[in-house]
């Protein structure tokens, strides 16, 4: 059970009900993680904003993208995370055998030498970002222009941070459904 309690759409402002909309209409449900943040209004709407850019903005694919939060939540041992990204990953066209074998990558026959040049990186960057290495640089060089790596470590540091936060607190995977439809409750003030 979580060590903090998520809030349901009629528990916070119109506004915040809104993003709880937008993820209801994309997901099927609002995630548990969502739930806990609105606790924090301003850093559950900015944390909604980067995880929208660094999912669905620039050049390297979604897919490519969804591989690598797969790969980092299993190196930190996240089942909150997997149990949806794995979904996404899985919708995107990763074969549920590489998902499930992800961390034999480097002799897996079905990956390019450009996603497994990713997902070194998840790996690396994921137990110690100290240890990407000039030759590991290098050969993302060979795959990557900059702004594309930029984009796969935004990938990796966006969910080492979900993965911290949601470990920490024990966070459930969500339900299908899950933190739906109830209508907003209207913040006045009254003087």
């Amino acid at each position: 059970m979580s060590r903090i309690s998520r809030l349901d759409r009629s528990e916070v402002t119109a506004e915040m009900a809104a993003l709880y909309e937008k993820a209801f209409a994309l997901r099927g449900n609002v995630p548990n993680m969502f739930r806990v943040m609105a606790h924090r209004p301003e850093i559950f709407a900015t944390m909604q904003a980067h995880f929208g850019a660094v999912l669905n903005t620039g050049t390297v694919s979604t897919k490519l993208k969804e591989l690598i939060i797969v790969r980092t939540s299993q190196v930190n041992v996240t089942p909150y995370c997997l149990a949806s990204h794995t979904i996404l990953a899985r919708n995107l066209g990763w074969t549920d055998e590489q998902l499930s074998h992800l961390a034999d990558w480097p002799a897996r026959a079905d990956f390019t030498p450009a996603e497994k040049a990713a997902l070194r990186l998840a790996e690396t960057v994921t137990r110690d970002a100290h240890a990407v290495s000039d030759e590991q640089f290098a050969e993302l060089r060979r795959f990557y222009n900059e702004g594309e790596i930029v984009e796969l470590l935004c990938a990796i540091g966006l969910f080492n941070y979900f993965n911290r936060f949601n470990n920490a607190l024990n966070m459930e995977p969500t339900k299908p459904g899950e933190g739906g439809c109830a209508p907003a409750v209207e913040t006045s003030t009254v003087n």
